[in-house]
């Protein structure tokens, strides 16, 4: 992973991530104390083995045993629900295992069947157009000792030296006889497509590997130290491809983004020999990039959007008043509000004929008085042909839906502007997002939770398949309230809980309440205790509770988790930004459900988990929770 890339993508990748939707919260508490002082019993907490994900991005994103090759930490291999937070449109688990190869090279067991059985090695070669093997691979190991190429980066470079390493310096771009055309020519068409991904291509060595290449073709005997530079200046180029391909061009960290996902760099030398070694060499290293739907529709959209760039983008939409649907407005800034949804791929309905609004012209003129002039006729057809019709509308609240603006179907100053970004930033915009799922997991286990923070929408998903969708309250996106970006595990849920009000919250906003009102702590329901010496507030479980009757807790460092909420009129609000930075969930008696069945648990939790009322879950769980030894 690298910090560079093109200034286009950079500076759309920068603005972008710069919006500030994901920062942290103050004052992460334990949740072993939450769940200490919350009414519900031990089964209550339930603890959902049913699949830890294996790393390997991603889309977000987001790797043999060989010399130098680096392996992470062996952990415990905990199955359990993950939860994720992805920007736009996000496990763990740290077992280097064959799965996890796989995983990592884009490559499921079904990916695999299109790449053919057969394996490549470059075990077999004794020579390479005359120069013995022996002298060609220690011009391989003296060439990989001295400066790398300029444009390579250094992880890449790492990255090019334990695959040889791996090869005992083997040449891999070579047959006896030459350059491996076939290969060859699938890296240099790979690393010309790069733009297609969003990938800048002056991150890759390209013109010194051509000039490379075409020494070799035009001399008749090379020597091995040409042979060798050629050779690693491929594999370089490879490396530094499937790297980004992997887990992304960018460093998300050097964005100023709170991105908490490890990209795991450590699997992605185990991705690239496994990648190396597959045949056809094309379709495996396609099989590198994400294989989400989501980014092939991003790939189809950046084409499109090159296109637009390339006809000159698409002209503003003139300054004016505010209308909504039946509102007069200037036909000339309707003609291009129309030509501008239609650029970006929105069906507008035709505006209202000439004809048509002529013959109305004529039918209102015929019952007017006779003093009604054909001048003003005329001014009554102009003024239907720039009307804000139902179908300029409709389309107007399609756009407002795709960009995240509150969806009320007129044109206002948020809308117009956001029409008015230029079609470049909106393609560095797409080139971002594509950035943003190679640094997403590939893999998530069977079961997982995906919560997507700008859509406002949360989808759990079983064997690949999402089997629930629910609305979603995400934080707020200023004064460090809104929803970081992580992966973790989800491992209990709380029934009836406590909310405990983290010591910014109180101070900033419940004391000033209590002191100007003595009786809020009781109208709310709250209370005073100790903690650890500290003075706390917290507020009771019942109808009132910020939390509502249910919260899920998986383990990180912000305090972030999903919970029920009391005030669930605002799931009608198109735009829900509203928490501190937890997520409120529309649908908590489903989830908790779903989430139940991800774990044998004793029957009487199984038989009432088909039911939706939380409180005959919170009803089941003491029962199952007093019959636990």
């Amino acid at each position: 992973m690298r910090g560079g890339g093109d200034a286009g993508m950079r500076n759309g990748l920068g603005k972008l991530l710069r919006r500030k939707p994901f920062l942290i919260p103050p004052s992460p508490i334990p949740d072993e104390h939450i769940l200490s002082r919350c009414h519900s019993l031990p089964m209550a907490h339930i603890s959902l083995y049913g699949g830890r994900g294996k790393f390997v991005a991603p889309p977000t994103l987001h790797q043999p045993s060989m010399p130098a090759m680096t392996h992470p930490t062996p952990r415990p291999r905990v199955r359990a629900l993950h939860l994720l937070f992805p920007l736009a449109l996000l496990a763990a688990g740290c077992s280097v295992s064959d799965a996890d190869e796989r995983s990592h090279a884009g490559q499921t067991q079904e990916a695999e069947g299109d790449l053919g059985q057969g394996a490549w090695s470059p075990a077999s070669l004794t020579e390479v157009q005359g120069v013995p093997i022996a002298t060609l691979r220690s011009a391989i190991q003296q060439r990989l000792a001295a400066k790398r190429p300029a444009v390579v980066e250094e992880e890449a470079w790492q990255h090019t030296k334990r695959l040889y390493a791996r090869f005992q310096q083997s040449p891999l771009w070579f047959e006896k006889g030459g350059l491996d055309k076939e290969r060859v020519e699938a890296l240099t068409n790979a690393l010309l497509k790069a733009p297609d991904d969003g990938l800048a291509l002056d991150e890759y060595p390209v013109g010194d590997v051509a000039q490379s290449v075409a020494t070799i073709r035009n001399t008749k005997q090379p020597t091995a130290e040409q042979l060798a530079d050629a050779d690693v200046l491929l594999t370089s180029a490879y490396a530094a491809l499937g790297e980004d391909m992997l887990v992304g061009q960018v460093n998300p960290k050097t964005v100023g983004q709170s991105w908490h996902i490890d990209a795991r760099d450590e699997n992605v030398d185990s991705a690239l020999v496994r990648t190396l070694t597959k045949m056809p060499l094309d379709k495996a290293m396609a099989a590198m990039r994400p294989s989400d739907e989501g980014y092939a529709q991003l790939q189809k959209e950046m084409l499109r959007f090159r296109d637009i760039v390339a006809k000159g983008g698409w002209q503003p939409i003139p300054s004016g008043k505010a209308v909504k649907r039946g509102d007069s407005d200037s036909p000339v800034r309707l003609a291009a509000l129309r030509a501008r949804l239609a650029a970006e791929g929105i069906d507008v309905p035709d505006a209202p004929a000439a004809s048509a609004a002529h013959d109305s012209a004529r039918a209102s003129a015929s019952a007017s008085t006779a003093g009604d002039s054909v001048n003003a006729a005329t001014r009554r057809r102009a003024t239907g042909v720039g009307v804000f019709d139902a179908g300029l509308a409709g389309a107007v609240a399609e756009f407002q839906a795709r960009h995240g603006i509150n969806v009320d179907s007129a044109l206002g100053k948020e809308t117009v502007d956001a029409l008015n970004v230029p079609a470049e930033y909106r393609l560095g915009q797409i080139a971002a997002n594509l950035e943003r799922y190679r640094w997403l997991p590939r893999t998530l286990g069977e079961r997982y939770i995906y919560v997507n923070v700008p859509a406002f929408q949360l989808t759990a998903f079983d064997k690949g398949e999402p089997v629930l969708q629910s609305k979603v309250i995400v934080g707020q996106e200023f004064e460090d309230k809104a929803t970081p970006v992580f992966s973790d595990s989800m491992e209990t849920v709380v029934f009836r809980p406590y909310w405990l009000i983290t010591p910014d919250i109180q101070a900033k906003e419940v004391e000033p309440k209590v002191a100007a009102n003595p009786g809020y702590l009781e109208a709310n329901d709250m209370e005073y205790y100790k903690d650890g010496g500290q003075t706390r507030i917290r507020q009771r479980p019942g109808a009132k509770n910020a939390l509502g009757y249910v919260k899920f807790l998986f383990p990180n460092d912000f305090n972030i988790y999903l919970h029920d909420t009391p005030n669930h009129e605002l799931f009608d609000k198109d735009v829900r930004a509203f928490s501190h930075g937890c997520i409120r969930v529309e649908k908590p008696a489903e989830l908790a459900q779903w989430g139940a069945r991800a774990t044998p648990v004793t029957a009487p939790m199984n038989e009432v988990a088909s039911r939706l009322s939380l409180e005959d879950m919170v009803a089941a769980a003491a029962y199952a929770g007093s019959r636990r030894p």
